[in-house]
């Protein structure tokens, strides 16, 4: 229905000016003059390159900048302000379009946010900013095991997968990474052509479908992971636990909708059911995650290797602490998701009420890390609703050394929020695989715009670093933010010292997960050495 939809909108657009044309030349002058215009401005709208939804709905698509024009003044005196929708507000929206295009992006007549609401957070300046080199914001990824690591931005494209996004969509996203010199994680969904096309920086993520490397039973298979894993486009090796969106929930690409160039990416049959299951098969214990991390490290030829998880039971990520300790074997980084993450789809259930939003995740990992006495060993990475300086600036100062954003850069190619990603008629050509709907979505035009973004906002990022009186972001630390009514579920803001975890002075709410995290299992162990319940 997509396809015929974006026809009928291009046959309206074009045919009806052309109508037009030919009614104003038996009716008259009056009505050409109107007519003509219409039909130059359908045959602009579908040979343009910069706006997808000019070209696949020619002229009717114009509507939306007329309302938009006079939205400001419905929306102001009768409806809302700026800063109420969500997931992401207007003000939110508007710059990242403006950073990508390069435009404007000072707002007028100061601040819309109540800054004496509860949940407001902002910085501590200094009377002596510091000149902080946008270029200068990377960070070497990659431990004492690591024999190829990776110096990576600050500021990545986070993990959306081919078959969620559209060809076009991972060409462009991955285009624009080469062109700005950052990372471009690939999800869950393998390495499509796209990705090897565009020649940009690869972290490709395994989930536990093992799309791209995955035998005929649905396993790993580590022949075919290791010839992959080599490739010098590949930088970094992420193992996907769960994500923000739906943590602890499989997923299900219907046969019907595993297309060839699907099949190809995620080494499935095409036709057949593509299954991602809850759980790994590869290991099941924390010990099994370490082995299973050293096995990965090995095959890739040495390359960085870590996992991405949104938090759950907080004495689980004890565990896979436990474990590190245990073989003395650690990854070379974690990446925090956000619950307030998620760019497909997700049940209702899971994307309102499962997992730690960002800031609860990020705060307790690296106190964790911390109090074991290994953060120093460990680079952290986090995405959740990231898409300004500030953002990036908030997730270091709870312990991140590293940010990863996915909506950001999808608005970056011309996501309007319509919220259809799931429903494969997305307007703008990002999230469809209709080949009509993303054929609007001009690659090269869109390359730009994400790698612009990508550089306006660390441009934005390092102005606030250095207004903080800092020369890195990583002088950050947690008192230079400021929270109205500070709390943070669960973990609060204690902070813990190296090998803290193991003194008596641990903090209880940190020492009642640690004395029931144990190395061997996931769940916790009565005192025969069983697995007892909850």
């Amino acid at each position: 229905m997509g396809r015929y939809f974006a026809l009928i909108g291009m046959a309206l657009g074009v045919g009806v000016g052309i109508i037009l044309t030919m009614v104003g030349f038996a009716a008259g002058p009056w009505v050409l003059m109107v007519a003509v215009p219409f039909t130059l401005l359908g045959i602009y709208d579908v040979l343009q390159a910069r706006h997808t939804l000019w070209r696949n709905y020619p002229i009717i698509s114009h509507m939306r900048w007329v309302f938009e024009g006079i939205r400001p003044e419905i929306r102001q005196y009768l409806i809302e302000s700026d800063a109420d929708a969500f997931p992401f507000n207007r003000e939110q929206r508007s710059l990242v379009y403006q950073r990508a295009k390069n435009e404007l992006q000072t707002i007028p007549f100061g601040t819309q946010q109540d800054v004496y609401a509860s949940g407001y957070t902002f910085f501590s300046h200094s009377f002596k900013p510091e000149h902080v080199d946008p270029a200068s914001l990377r960070i070497t990824v990659g431990g004492p095991d690591c024999k190829q690591p990776y110096s990576c931005s600050l500021l990545n494209v986070s993990a959306m997968s081919f078959g969620a996004l559209s060809g076009n969509a991972i060409a462009a996203l991955n285009r624009g990474a080469k062109i700005g010199g950052f990372a471009h994680d690939t999800g869950e969904g393998g390495i499509s052509k796209y990705h090897w096309a565009q020649g940009g920086d690869i972290i490709w993520e395994l989930g536990s479908g093992y799309f791209g490397c995955r035998n005929n039973e649905g396993g790993f298979d580590a022949d075919i992971f290791a010839e992959k894993a080599k490739h010098p486009q590949i930088k970094m090796i992420e193992i996907k636990l769960s994500q923000g969106a739906k943590p602890g929930h499989g997923g299900m690409l219907p046969g019907a909708k595993v297309t060839q160039e699907i099949a190809d990416a995620r080494g499935v049959p095409i036709g057949t059911d593509c299954i991602s299951p809850a759980a790994h098969s590869e290991f099941s214990t924390p010990l099994g995650l370490i082995d299973f991390i050293s096995k990965l490290r090995e095959l890739s030829g040495g390359k960085p290797v870590g996992f991405k998880l949104c938090v759950g039971h907080r004495r689980e990520f004890m565990a896979v602490i436990k474990a590190m300790l245990k073989r003395d074997v650690y990854p070379d980084f974690i990446v925090i998701d956000g619950k307030e993450g998620g760019t497909g789809a997700a049940p209702l259930e899971f994307a309102n009420s499962v997992g730690l939003p960002l800031r609860d995740g990020l705060h307790f990992v690296n106190m964790a890390l911390v109090g074991a006495g290994i953060r120093d060993r460990i680079k952290l990475g986090a995405s959740g609703k990231i898409v300004s300086g500030a953002d990036m600036a908030r997730a270091m100062g709870l312990g991140a050394d590293w940010c990863n954003s996915a909506r950001g850069f999808m608005f970056s190619i011309g996501c309007i929020q319509a919220r259809a990603c799931h429903t494969n008629r997305c307007p703008t050509g990002v999230a469809t695989q209709d080949p009509l709907r993303q054929s609007g979505l001009h690659v090269g035009d869109k390359a730009q715009r994400v790698a612009n973004f990508h550089r306006n906002t660390m441009t934005g990022f390092a102005e606030m670093v250095g207004a903080m009186g800092l020369t890195s972001p990583h002088e950050i630390t947690f008192n230079m933010i400021n929270f109205r009514e500070p709390h943070l579920s669960g973990t609060s803001l204690v902070h813990l010292e190296p090998g803290q975890l193991d003194r008596a002075d641990c903090p209880e709410e940190y020492a009642m997960h640690w004395r029931v995290a144990y190395a061997e299992s996931f769940h916790r162990l009565d005192h025969t050495g069983s697995a007892a319940a909850d």
